[in-house]
């Protein structure tokens, strides 16, 4: 077990007076268990119930309501309760039991003083359309692989986590964190590689850990598609998605397959709803509202870096490199910055959003955008000088009010008040690529 940052909303959460049970969601393998056992130490009584386990399932299939199946619970595990403990109950694969389900709201109810937290393995919940949540009785919280920041701590680079932080970047520390951040990109932020990699340095054990994870993805189709024909479209999905991670895709015969648009697309909503993958859209626009559209080819980003780097072959070019700009023609970089800027958000519904301009003569594709206020802050993740900046450019010279550009690469912080080529004046500000989890305290 390492710290996650996560831990510190929880700890919010459960000083709440109005709490409602709190559902931890999260793809299979990201450490949602592991994370709340590690918090369960902070209660006088914490419980663990697995829904997969028959003697825990049929606990909330006899009709009770909360306070009689607290009481059940505590008689089955043998726990007696004092007045005033804190409790944590925390209900594991909850997708196992639609009982289990129906029955949160009634802890929120009936028994505002215990803490409920459930997860479970969120494809298969949004396959199994018998299941849903009650709404407005029961609050969200999602996990992802680990940050960059994360990845410091489970490796205990305790210096250098704290200079990460720190407002202005010593210069020594420099060659170092990009280093870091190399190695971070290079095996991901999946807890049982980063783990693994951690206590032994073993780059053969690591090739069994990917494989494994994406065999129990597939394996989970399996288990509750539908259909056989769902299940096959679903691992072909599974399958292709690392492979064409970080490049726009179209549904049609996605992955050089026979499957039709209508058919592709269900599978890749569900991936998505799974937080297995996310399909980025662009938007056109430069004033608010600044909405993706739907009608544009996507950019696809697969659960975690490690996975694709794995899936696609490129761990050895990575001892190669001094600047992850040059691998895999820059979709790598992108590719962890998109994975960076998910796991820092702090609101679920902040989509990732990039932005084109598609003409007959010239387009033009900014990496990342991010709404602030009236303004669209450009993110592009480049490296090589600032002239060669031809999109950033041209979306500046379209921008009535946005004269501030951010530019992700493999130097050192500095700020630059450049012109484009038009002769258009913006302050361009240049980022270390191990900051991309970090952008908000830049921009906000």
């Amino acid at each position: 077990m390492f710290p996650r940052t996560l831990t510190s909303t929880l700890e919010i959460w459960a000083k709440q007076e109005q709490r409602k049970p709190l559902i931890l969601r999260g793809a299979r393998q990201v450490g949602k268990t592991t994370i709340i056992k590690e918090f369960g130490r902070q209660f006088d009584i914490f419980i663990y119930l697995n829904l997969e386990i028959l003697e825990d399932r049929k606990l909330f299939e006899q009709n009770l309501r909360a306070q009689a199946l607290t009481q059940l619970i505590l008689f089955q595990k043998n726990i007696t309760r004092i007045a005033k403990q804190r409790l944590l109950i925390f209900i594991d694969e909850i997708q196992c039991s639609p009982a289990a389900v129906s029955i949160l709201r009634y802890f929120y109810e009936e028994c505002p003083d215990i803490h409920v937290i459930a997860a479970g393995s969120l494809l298969e919940t949004v396959i199994d359309h018998h299941i849903s949540f009650p709404i407005g009785r029961v609050d969200y919280i999602y996990l992802y692989p680990l940050t960059f920041e994360e990845f410091l701590m489970a490796s205990q680079e305790n210096q250098a986590l704290s200079i990460l932080q720190e407002k202005n970047i010593p210069e020594y520390a420099h060659e170092k964190l990009l280093e870091l951040f190399h190695l971070y990109t290079m095996i991901g932020g999946m807890p049982e590689i980063v783990s693994s990699f951690a206590h032994h340095r073993d780059w053969v054990k690591l090739g069994t850990i990917y494989e494994n994870l994406l065999i129990g993805y597939q394996d989970d189709v399996e288990k509750y598609a539908k259909n056989n024909n769902q299940a096959k479209i679903i691992q072909h999905v599974i399958a292709a998605a690392p492979l064409h991670a970080g490049s726009r895709i179209k549904f049609q015969h996605f992955g050089q397959s026979s499957y039709g648009s209508r058919e592709v697309g269900e599978a890749l909503h569900l991936l998505e709803k799974a937080l297995l993958i996310n399909l980025v859209y662009p938007t056109t626009a430069l004033a608010p509202p600044f909405e993706a559209n739907h009608k544009k080819s996507p950019r696809l980003q697969f659960l975690d870096t490690g996975i694709v780097n794995f899936a696609v072959g490129l761990q050895k070019e990575f001892f190669a490199l001094k600047d992850l700009n040059n691998l895999y023609q820059g979709k790598i970089i992108e590719h962890i910055v998109g994975q960076q800027l998910l796991g820092s958000r702090k609101n679920f519904f902040n989509q990732l959003l990039f932005w084109v301009r598609e003409k007959a003569q010239s387009s033009s594709e900014i990496d990342y955008v991010i709404p602030k206020g009236t303004q669209l802050i450009p993110v592009e993740v480049k490296a090589g000088k600032t002239g060669a900046l031809r999109s950033l450019h041209s979306f500046i010279d379209l921008s009535e009010n946005n004269l501030f550009a951010i530019r992700l690469y493999s130097g050192k912080i500095s700020r630059e008040k450049i012109s484009s080529p038009n002769g258009k004046k913006f302050e361009l500000l240049n980022l270390p690529y191990y900051l991309s989890g970090q952008l908000e305290r830049f921009i906000f």
